[in-house]
């Protein structure tokens, strides 16, 4: 009948304009496109120099590094009783003088020693026991009379043993000097060479980070097998740690 076959001709036909416009309206709204909406609002970008999470939450940190003669350029030069490949840069965390934990400490060392010495300032921190700066000498272009006056705790430095014309301990990253000002190396006359360290030569000072004969300190390195300087006779080095006692 012409008017049954108009009907579905018609039908037919609204069938058709529909599936496009469903296909369309599929494309716009689901997840999966290629494509996807913005967001509401814009992400935070990070604020510069954010400070690292605190080592109070963290607890003591480390990592031993390689270095190279690059990263030494004031402390070593050809000649010197061990190469920077025998030598590892330790990174960890130490307690201050302000009683607060501080992040990025540095410390040049021999690198049989590295894993000895992580567990010693391991104790350290787990004691609070303070420490004004660790830094390499680099940082005072290799002169250690500079890194005392700042206070610096450090270990390598090629150069002679005060008085000698020998290898310090510290030539070969076997000796570790801490906060040398309230730890002085007093000479066999009684002088200090750093006019704001003379009062420490009283060794009676419990001011923050001195060390005493047999405390804390003492034993922390004696378990690794270090002696301290504090007992020589004649000059005595009480800031001074090493492996072979002297």
């Amino acid at each position: 009948m012409p008017g049954r076959r108009a009907k579905r001709t018609a039908t037919f036909l609204a069938t058709l304009l529909a599936v496009p416009l469903a296909a369309a309206g599929c494309g716009r709204g689901g997840d999966d496109t290629g494509e996807s909406a913005p967001p509401a609002t814009p992400p935070t970008a990070s604020a510069p120099g954010t400070p690292s999470p605190s080592p109070t939450r963290q607890g003591f940190q480390s990592t031993i590094k390689k270095v190279t003669a690059g990263d030494l350029e004031h402390s070593w030069r050809r000649g010197c009783p061990v190469s920077p490949s025998g030598l590892r840069m330790i990174e960890m965390t130490y307690w201050g003088m302000d009683d607060k934990p501080h992040t990025g400490g540095r410390l040049v060392v021999n690198a049989k020693a590295a894993g000895d010495l992580v567990k010693v300032f391991r104790k350290l921190y787990a004691m609070k026991y303070p420490i004004e700066r660790m830094e390499p000498v680099d940082k005072y272009k290799g002169s250690d009379f500079d890194s005392i006056e700042a206070n610096n705790t450090s270990a390598f430095n090629c150069r002679q043993a005060t008085g000698s014309s020998s290898f310090s301990n510290h030539a070969y990253g076997l000796a570790v000097d801490i906060n040398p000002c309230q730890n002085p190396y007093v000479y066999a006359d009684g002088r200090v060479a750093h006019k704001d360290c003379v009062k420490y030569k009283n060794r009676k000072n419990d001011d923050p980070g001195v060390i005493h004969a047999g405390d804390k300190v003492v034993k922390a390195f004696a378990s690794i097998g270090w002696s301290w300087g504090g007992t020589w006779s004649g000059a005595r080095d009480y800031q001074h740690f090493s492996s072979s006692g002297r």
